[in-house]
This record gives structure tokens, C-alpha cells and sequence, in this order.
């Protein structure tokens, strides 16, 4: 008897085999002449050649599918299984979603500025995202980076923000440099795992295919055919801006995202972003989208904090 062997090596096995192996049953029912045993990560399918054959080349088209929308239930299984296999050549995604996020949630730009990003992200290598907090700009500018990567539009997807935090200083920081640095990224990380599983974005930070990573570990480097974020760009120094928007490769998108209102250098030193965008507003391929407190998608009170302290900082101008 013939064996064929399916191992998941991003997904974990109850997600793709089901509660109890209920996912496995079903496909017993399409394939009743195979024997199916599931252990651990593996799939181990016997019987004749032919049979096999479709056999794996289904299971690949579902492995494709839960990747694309990170959900598998019994009518997805169906629809796969009795399926020509040509509406899953296409993966490009419709409807205004950006990608399917863990458990199929679907991840949309929500604002008309959010959807300007997405827009403009299209047409230009370069954008800088500027608003206050609570805009949806790191979170937009994550989709957009997981939606490039599933598409395999780049290769990689690189995100980093400068180490300045509200005057706190990395040395006095306990743990080594990883548990210093990792607080700082946070933001990143939390985007990351609303839209790509657990063990999957464990496999693409292991095998570098996502780096996150602070600024200064930029230097040197030529990113080619990535997706580069810069988050928290208002905390950059002119030497920093410059150095990181000189790192595009080719085939690289660059999507920096800053809040000039919440500068957190010391004094009199300029904010790399603020100079960024009076030096190179006119520059043909860089495009930018302002967003405002209209675009605010957190508590409704963020909206009015925002509104507020607006009105205090134009009085003391």
C-alpha cells in the first residue's frame, strides 16, 4: 500500500485537523477508499497512486485556503473538495478587506483617511501616515504589510521604530537587550497576532521573513523587496530619518507612520519626521495622508482628549 505523508510545519494541527480530529472525518467521506491517520503535525494518507494524488493536491488547496482566510470549518472543507480549482488560483482580496485576520476576522480600513493609505499605498513606494493616536495608522500600515506578504508582492516585512519612549532610558531597563528592546514593540506585535497565527508568525520571525527590530538596527542595510514600517517616527533625529528612507531596496514599499504632537526627544533637538515632510513633500513617488481626530477608532473619549489638548496647544501658540 502506497503512502503519502502531509505535514504542517506553520499551522497547528487543530486549527487544520479540527476538535478532535473532526476535520480528518470529513475528509475520510470524499476519500473513503484512502485510510487517514492524523498524529501530531502529520497527516499520513495510504492507498492507491492516483488517489493520492488528488488527495494531496486538495489538502495543499486547503492548506492555501486556511492560510489566506486563518479559518477552516466543515462547508470551507466542502467548497474546497468539490471545487474545480480555479477560484483558488486568485487570491487578491475584495470587498475593502485588506486581509482576514486570526479566526477569519476580517480586517478593514475603517476611516476615509485609513482607506486614503490603502489608496495611495497602491500607487506610491513611499507614504508617511501623520496623526494622533488612536488613528489606525500602525494598525492600517500592518495590514497593508501582512496583505503584501500573502499576495507575494515582497518578501519580507521589516518593522521597526526608534527606542525613545517618554524620556525612559534603555539602560535602566531590566533583562538583556531583547527584553529591553521588546516593550518598544509592543504595538507591532499586537498587530502582528490579530492577523497572522500564532504559529506561523513564529516561523516567519524565526526565518527572518518578519523582523522587527529598532532603528539603529537599521544601519548598513539595503532592504530589497520588503515592506518597511517605520512606527513612531516623530521620535527620530534628522540622522535617523535620513538614514532609514536611504535603506529602500528595490521592489521595497516604505510606509512610515509618526504623531508630531507627541514628540518625545529632548529639547531643541528636531524631529526627523517633522523635517521629513517640509523636505520632501514635493518629491514625485512619496505620497502623505494628515489624519485627524475624525479618524479615531478607540474609545469615543480619545476623540475628545484629542479635540481638547488641540485647543490648548493652538491658545499657546
Amino acid at each position: 500500500m502506497n503512502e503519502r505523508i502531509i505535514e504542517l510545519t506553520e499551522i497547528n494541527p487543530n486549527d487544520m485537523f479540527g476538535t478532535q480530529n473532526e476535520n480528518v472525518e470529513i475528509l475520510k467521506k470524499y476519500f473513503p477508499k484512502l485510510k487517514l491517520v492524523a498524529r501530531g503535525n502529520e497527516l499520513k494518507a495510504y492507498g492507491e497512486p492516483e488517489i493520492l494524488d488528488e488527495f494531496e493536491k486538495r489538502m495543499r488547496m486547503l492548506i492555501t485556503h486556511f492560510n489566506r482566510y486563518n479559518k477552516l470549518d466543515e462547508n470551507s472543507i466542502e467548497r474546497v473538495l468539490t471545487s474545480n480549482g480555479n477560484e483558488h488560483k486568485s487570491s487578491k482580496l475584495s470587498d475593502g478587506i485588506l486581509v482576514h485576520g486570526v479566526n477569519g476576522r476580517l480586517i478593514k480600513a475603517q476611516t476615509t483617511n485609513q482607506r486614503r493609505i490603502v489608496e495611495l499605498m497602491t500607487k506610491n513606494d513611499m507614504l508617511f501616515a501623520i496623526g494622533p493616536a488612536g488613528t489606525g495608522k500602525t494598525y492600517t500600515a500592518v495590514a497593508l504589510a501582512v496583505r503584501a506578504l500573502k499576495e507575494k508582492e515582497v518578501r519580507k516585512i521589516v518593522l521597526t521604530r526608534p527606542a525613545v519612549e517618554s524620556g525612559e532610558n534603555l539602560g535602566f531597563l531590566p533583562g538583556d537587550l531583547k527584553e529591553k528592546l521588546d516593550p518598544y514593540m509592543q504595538p507591532l506585535y499586537d498587530a502582528l497576532r490579530d492577523m497572522i497565527p500564532h504559529e506561523r508568525l513564529n516561523s516567519y520571525i524565526e526565518k527572518g521573513i518578519i523582523q522587527i527590530a529598532p532603528l539603529a538596527f537599521m544601519r548598513g542595510r539595503t532592504l530589497d523587496h520588503a515592506f518597511v514600517i517605520l512606527d513612531e517616527a516623530q521620535n527620530t533625529t534628522h540622522n535617523q530619518m535620513k538614514m532609514f528612507l536611504t535603506r529602500m531596496g528595490k521592489s521595497a514599499k516604505f510606509l512610515v507612520t509618526g504623531d508630531p504632537g507627541q514628540i518625545d526627544l529632548p529639547r531643541r533637538q528636531v524631529s526627523g519626521l517633522k523635517e521629513a515632510i517640509l523636505t520632501l513633500k514635493e518629491v514625485k513617488g512619496i505620497a502623505f495622508v494628515h489624519l485627524d481626530d475624525k479618524d479615531v477608532i478607540r474609545h469615543k473619549l480619545v476623540r475628545q482628549i484629542i479635540s481638547a489638548y488641540k485647543s490648548i496647544e493652538v491658545g499657546n501658540d
